[in-house]
């Protein structure tokens, strides 16, 4: 007679019986009426082994959901990538990831039966502001304006929460709630641009470099702008296009320019009258890597009264420069 294990279905873990226990008890006897210790006598459990997977009663319903939503916070605060749109949509898809259909799918379908309608809409909200604010945040510091930022994050948090509803109702074990979640995606994805709208498209400084060569490789290698585009044309006349990041047209009056000077400079460096300012993750690393490139520093590295740590150089072209780094709230 063989002695090996049958195949069948796997073994529960403690976790899974207990949100069992309790999507049982919920359907019974309803959602206000069951207590934590009701819960872990169905499942076979102590109290105790309760609180070691679970919180709280209603985190037996938003556990799987919460998890996800840490890691989606971790990676919007962490990363520093250029393209904060994409990251917000790409992340957002990512929650979808191995969400198999638990407890809170469950506990949406059956709200009435399990008199969760309340307890419900309250956690839900509690997880659309979760959202808005990790898409708040990323989206300010890839550029956008705090009112804009906001309201894309509401948009995400809407989204997020809304495809999980539509999932569940659609029959959470039968559909994906990646379907769902790329359409939601698709709605809130306009809301997400960190610029705001007006009627210049782009913004584009252009720079006249009998140095040609020289002045490319500079601040396309050593800077770090890659070329979007280039041209040529007859007579030898060529043109090199490298993308910055986000555009902004910087306006200062003199005396917000003397100010500057005094808080950038030890006052032997004053600004020219057009001066690019470029953003960069460290500005201690960029700046010595831009003097060993060929720059020149006119002023050191410096933290600012408005929390950024600047620094002056001149590049090739003869184009003055201010590296800064925001350094973040204080």
């Amino acid at each position: 007679m063989s002695t090996e294990p049958r195949a069948g279905r796997p073994k529960a873990s403690s976790r899974e019986t207990i949100a069992e226990a309790a999507c049982e008890l919920f359907l019974e006897q309803g959602y206000e009426q069951t207590s934590i210790i009701d819960i872990a006598s169905r499942a076979g459990v102590s109290r105790s082994s309760f609180f070691n997977y679970f919180s709280s009663k209603s985190d037996v319903l938003w556990a799987g959901l919460d998890e996800r939503l840490a890691v989606f916070e971790h990676r919007l605060s962490s990363d520093g990538g250029a393209d904060a749109a994409a990251l917000v949509r790409r992340e957002t898809l990512a929650v979808a990831d191995s969400f198999a259909p638990d407890s809170l799918a469950l506990g949406i379908v059956n709200a009435v039966a399990m008199g969760l309608e309340t307890e419900l809409e309250r956690d839900a909200a509690l997880r659309r502001a979760r959202v808005a604010r990790a898409v708040s945040a990323r989206l300010v510091r890839g550029g956008a304006d705090r009112l804009s930022a906001e309201v894309a994050g509401a948009a995400w948090g809407g989204a997020v929460l809304a495809a999980i509803e539509a999932w569940a109702h659609d029959g959470a074990g039968r559909t994906s709630l990646s379907r769902f979640l790329s359409l939601a995606a698709d709605a809130a994805a306009p809301m997400s641009s960190t610029a705001p709208v007006g009627k210049v498209a782009q913004l584009r400084v252009v720079v006249q470099a009998s140095a040609f060569e020289q002045t490319l490789a500079f601040y396309r290698d050593v800077v770090g702008m890659p070329q979007a585009e280039a041209y040529e044309a007859e007579g030898g006349a060529r043109v090199a296009i490298l993308a910055a990041g986000r555009a902004t047209l910087e306006i200062a009056n003199p005396a917000q320019v003397e100010f500057i000077d005094r808080v950038e400079t030890d006052g032997d460096a004053p600004s020219d009258r057009i001066r690019l300012a470029l953003e960069v993750a460290d500005t201690d690393a960029a700046v010595a890597r831009l003097d060993e490139g060929g720059a020149e520093i006119e002023a050191s590295a410096r933290v600012t009264p408005w929390h950024s740590r600047n620094a002056r150089l001149r590049g090739p072209a003869g184009l003055q420069l201010t590296l800064f780094q925001e350094l973040g709230p204080t």
